[in-house]
């Protein structure tokens, strides 16, 4: 395991036993790790469901949020920022017992600001749930 994924699942882990509202993410099982980009899975279950049964859109911004600030912290930099602006395209429902694929990449990282961008798939057909852009300030 690369000094990057241990990092990340220390991370994830002092998340998860965090009494706060991160602990929604504690389904979240990291795949991968390359500079700039991580990718994670999780299995809707219904306690990441809406009253329809598909995953709540208020999750899937969490998961944009926590994800894409996962994948900064996988740069040189390593800084985890403050989230200025999110953006998240919902286009398809994820359904209770489904498995998606949550995939972040840093697109740019500059002095101040850093930019990334997080799919939401469905791991069996590779259908498109959400979209996600995030604009973290990184400090001077």
């Amino acid at each position: 395991m690369s000094c990057m994924t241990h990092t990340l699942r220390e991370f994830m882990k002092a998340m998860f036993n965090a009494r706060g509202f991160d602990r929604v993410l504690e389904k979240v099982t990291l795949v991968s790790t390359s500079p700039g980009k991580v990718i994670c899975e999780m299995q809707v279950e219904e306690e990441h469901a809406n009253k329809l049964g598909t995953l709540h859109g208020g999750l899937t911004a969490t998961l944009v949020d926590t994800i894409s600030t996962m994948a900064l912290l996988c740069t040189e930099r390593g800084a985890p920022g403050v989230s200025v602006d999110m953006n998240i395209t919902y286009m398809s429902p994820a359904k209770i017992g489904e498995d998606i694929v949550i995939t972040a990449h840093v697109l740019k990282q500059g002095k101040t600001l850093a930019f990334a961008s997080v799919d939401l798939t469905n791991k069996a057909t590779g259908k498109l749930i959400a979209q996600g852009r995030h604009t973290k300030h990184l400090g001077s």
